[in-house]
């Protein structure tokens, strides 16, 4: 298989990450700056960073069914690309339910959980940066310590999310709303641990 071959699946991933990386820190500046009369505006924008995603997954996706030698094993390359956009989609998500649940205002333990997850899918880029040179690479260990060791932070935010939830609101309507919001943010963090997950496997069958 060609260099250029080669290279494609691990641009592809660079890009798909770039694309879940620029929707969390728009969740991140909405969510500092928020307007619920400007949400409307800022689904549109997230919408368009996630069909970007769908369509650069797609294509890969196309280019991988017809491939006869790939880089890595192809259940590898199928997983990290999925496990990418599902981080652009549970963040899409989150978005969309702040807007429909009519959330009037964003409680502060939720703009702290944001600020972990996006350093979550900041380190997610990194670590595919790193990706196409995983056999020799000194810093792609670092990547996955550090997506572990914030999705450690998230789950420990996320309980105490919940727990200020229940214990400062007695309107179940608001219950159940940031309940799930909560739960697609959270997801989205466990997510980056799985492409790091995979990453680590792809390495040790590799060494």
């Amino acid at each position: 298989m060609s260099k250029k071959q080669d290279a494609y699946y691990f641009n592809n991933f660079i890009e798909c990450a770039e694309c879940a990386c620029k929707a969390v820190h728009l969740l991140d500046e909405i969510m500092n700056n928020f307007n619920r009369g400007e949400l409307s505006d800022y689904l549109n924008k997230m919408h368009e960073l996630e069909h970007s995603a769908d369509n650069k997954k797609h294509e890969m996706l196309n280019t991988l069914i017809k491939a006869f030698i790939t880089p890595i094993d192809r259940e590898d390359i199928l997983q990290v690309s999925q496990n990418i956009d599902e981080m652009t989609d549970k963040i899409e998500d989150v978005l969309i339910r702040i807007y429909c649940n009519h959330v009037e205002s964003i409680r502060p333990d939720f703009i702290e959980l944001v600020h972990v997850v996006t350093k979550c899918c900041d380190e997610v880029l990194g670590l595919m940066k790193c990706f196409p040179d995983y056999k020799r690479s000194k810093s792609i260990k670092e990547h996955i310590i550090s997506i572990n060791s914030y999705e450690e932070e998230a789950d420990k935010l996320y309980i105490k999310c919940m727990y200020n939830l229940h214990d400062s609101s007695n309107d179940l309507m608001e219950i159940i709303s940031w309940r799930e919001i909560y739960t697609y943010l959270e997801k989205c963090a466990d997510t980056a641990e799985h492409i790091a997950d995979i990453v680590e496997s792809v390495i040790m069958k590799n060494s």
